[in-house]
């Protein structure tokens, strides 16, 4: 059984959690048995983040049995607040950002870590890339999935991310945006310091659950675009944000 009381473990899952008492305990499970099949350390970092709902508890419940999970609180909302804290609080090699409803199946995530790839410093899961599968996923959503990517110029599932570590810590103490954006803002930053980015096909699960709601969110991603381009130009991703009060 891989456990996380090493110091670093070969890999961190980052899981943001807004509201998923749910979901999570499912795919924690999941998530652990696949785990306890690998060869490597692992740890499960779970960021927990203005809730409402039992999500905490039902965090704190598994973690007691499983001592590789930790749970992280911030009270404030916000995506790209969990996934910066739960980046810069994980310590593994190779840190992995999941969504809590597993729309990628828990077993293709050794696809973004050595040896199947290598030489990386960001590897993102594509819906695109040749070799990837989509299941489910009504035409509008996939149409506006093109126009987005088309837009923004990448081919990024959000929410599945693997970065080696000194990829995370630059990245991650620069970002600011605490929405969605970040994910933008991430791969933006991490192409203008020519950071080595690969691209893994990946199956993808349409969850009609899902929370992004498509006009409204694609002009917000348009503005956020704008707003990220003008904090490059002031040079605000050259020095470290504020992070110590996450």
């Amino acid at each position: 059984m891989s456990a996380g009381h090493h110091q670093h473990p070969f890999l961190s899952i980052v899981i943001p959690a807004h509201n998923e008492e749910q979901r999570l305990p499912t795919s924690l499970s999941k998530i652990d048995g696949f785990l306890a099949d690998q060869p490597y350390e692992t740890e499960v970092v779970v960021v927990e983040n203005g809730s409402t709902d039992q999500t905490a508890h039902v965090v704190e419940e598994f973690a007691r049995s499983h001592p590789q999970v930790r749970l992280f609180r911030e009270i404030e909302r916000g995506k790209g607040l969990a996934v910066r804290r739960g980046m810069l609080e994980a310590r593994g090699d190779y840190r992995f950002m999941c969504d809590a409803d597993l729309s990628m199946p828990i077993e293709e995530i050794n696809a973004f870590l050595p040896p199947q790839i290598d030489h990386f410093d960001l590897a993102i899961g594509s819906r695109e890339a040749p070799g990837s599968h989509r299941y489910n996923e009504p035409y509008h959503r996939h149409l506006m999935g093109r126009v987005l990517n088309w837009i923004v110029k990448l081919t990024a599932v959000r929410g599945f991310k693997m970065l080696a570590c000194h990829a995370a810590e630059d990245l991650f103490s620069v970002q600011r945006m605490n929405g969605i954006g970040f994910d933008v803002e991430t791969l933006f930053i991490a192409q203008k310091r020519r950071y080595r980015i690969a691209e893994v096909p990946i199956p993808w699960y349409y969850d009609p659950d899902s929370r992004m709601r498509l006009v409204g969110d694609t002009l917000h991603i348009l503005r956020e675009i704008m707003e990220i381009r003008q904090n490059w130009r002031k040079g605000l991703y050259d020095r470290p944000a504020d992070v110590s009060s996450g």
